[in-house]
């Protein structure tokens, strides 16, 4: 889901929430009553808005020219690198406990695709180090004396993700229970609370880094005074709601502030630590 657009899904959740407490809803009124929460005056108004937004969506992350690098940087060469070198590469790394990082091979170049997203081509500047034309990111591999890699680490807004490789085994694992939380559409234990705590500590401008996984603590360090000055604009939370559940496995919230709204994607790890949030703005 990519903020407002998964209405349907949302629809479909809400309706199943209010039928377990005996509150039944038709499929339109269901959709009447999303698009009211994401401050749309009806179904047909947000389904405008939707189709106007994926129209922009769809400009904004067109591929670039060849040789482009999206920072406004000089073009970064490409080098070719031996095919048995990338295959040294090609294997799954996990981004954190709802999340694998695969790594295949496409001729001279890699793809990359995170679960729930689309596939990413990097090419080779060196041996080790890969950029992409597409987003504004670079992975860099460890190597061990021989044999595949080892680990390894993703750049990307400033910050820098390092994955250790795991098995095909322990990878299906991951997205099996993914795709699992994905269809049950049920909110995990904890996340709205963690939500609210999360709101509040960005709006104080002290949040609780040690609720938090070692690089979303490090991306919102960086990015705390935009994430408070817009926040704090919004103002106090008034109410937050389940929308359901994303791609990733991660729980998708509308919160009303008292000077408007914000949605927010929310995952915790399995000690409880937020390992995934991140907030678009509302209506």
């Amino acid at each position: 889901m990519r903020d407002f657009r998964d209405t349907k899904a949302m629809a479909q959740t809400l309706r199943e929430a209010l039928n377990a407490k005996s509150v039944s809803l038709t499929h339109s009124e269901s959709l009447e009553l999303i698009a009211k929460i994401l401050g749309c005056r009806d179904w047909n108004a947000l389904a405008a808005r939707i189709a106007s937004s994926s129209a922009t969506s769809a400009q904004e992350t067109g591929s670039p020219p060849p040789g482009h690098d999206p920072s406004g940087q000089p073009a970064r060469q490409k080098i070719i690198v031996a095919a048995a070198t990338l295959d040294n590469y090609v294997g799954f790394y996990p981004f954190n406990d709802n999340a694998v990082y695969a790594v295949t091979r496409e001729a001279d170049h890699l793809l990359t695709c995170l679960t729930g997203q689309r596939d990413v081509p990097f090419h080779a500047q060196s041996p080790t180090e890969f950029f992409s034309d597409v987003v504004h990111a670079q992975i860099t591999f460890v190597r061990g004396e021989r044999g595949p890699a080892t680990s390894v680490i993703l750049h990307q807004g400033g910050a820098s993700y390092p994955m250790q490789r795991i098995d095909a085994a322990t990878a299906q694992q991951i997205t099996s229970r993914i795709e699992e939380k994905v269809k049950s559409q049920s909110a995990s234990p904890g996340t709205e609370a963690a939500l609210r705590r999360l709101i509040e500590g960005i709006i104080s401008g002290k949040p609780n880094y040690g609720e938090m996984s070692a690089g979303l603590a490090e991306a919102t360090r960086q990015q705390l005074p935009n994430l408070q000055s817009g926040l704090a604009e919004l103002r106090a939370v008034q109410s937050v709601i389940f929308l359901g559940v994303g791609a990733q496995g991660e729980d998708v919230y509308s919160v009303r502030h008292e000077n408007g709204a914000s949605h927010w994607r929310i995952a915790l790890d399995s000690k409880g630590t937020i390992s995934t949030a991140w907030v678009t703005p509302g209506p």
